[in-house]
């Protein structure tokens, strides 16, 4: 989220007398899948042989995008974004990586 979107954001809560929160998702980036032609290698971990019984190194092929990897935070966005577009959120257009919903619940107007 852009700054200047959280700005915004805590500005209209304010105004609104609104309650605000965040979600910070545990292991995301393990939820994201690589593309099926992607293919990712590491060097082996700690613990393991890194010289293989034919003298060459080992390598790793990674099969899911893990915490530190360039490609792991799009991969868990392209995972996420497309369901909370089908839950009924709206993307924002300056911001991509805020949605919005606004439902009525019990006669009450909620923002999401």
């Amino acid at each position: 989220m852009r700054p200047t979107s959280l700005r915004a954001l805590s500005a209209i809560a304010n105004s609104e007398n609104m309650r605000m929160r965040r979600w910070d998702f545990v292991a995301a980036y393990l939820q994201g899948n690589l593309e099926h032609d992607e293919v990712v290698y590491c060097h082996a971990p700690p613990g393991y042989a890194t010289i293989g019984a034919d003298g060459r190194p080992r390598v790793c092929r990674i099969e899911k995008p893990v915490y530190g990897m360039a490609q792991a935070g799009r991969r868990w966005q392209r995972s996420l974004f497309p369901w909370l577009i089908e839950f009924g959120f709206t993307q924002c257009k300056s911001d991509p990586y805020v949605f919005t919903m606004t439902k009525r619940v019990g006669g009450e107007l909620h923002r999401l």
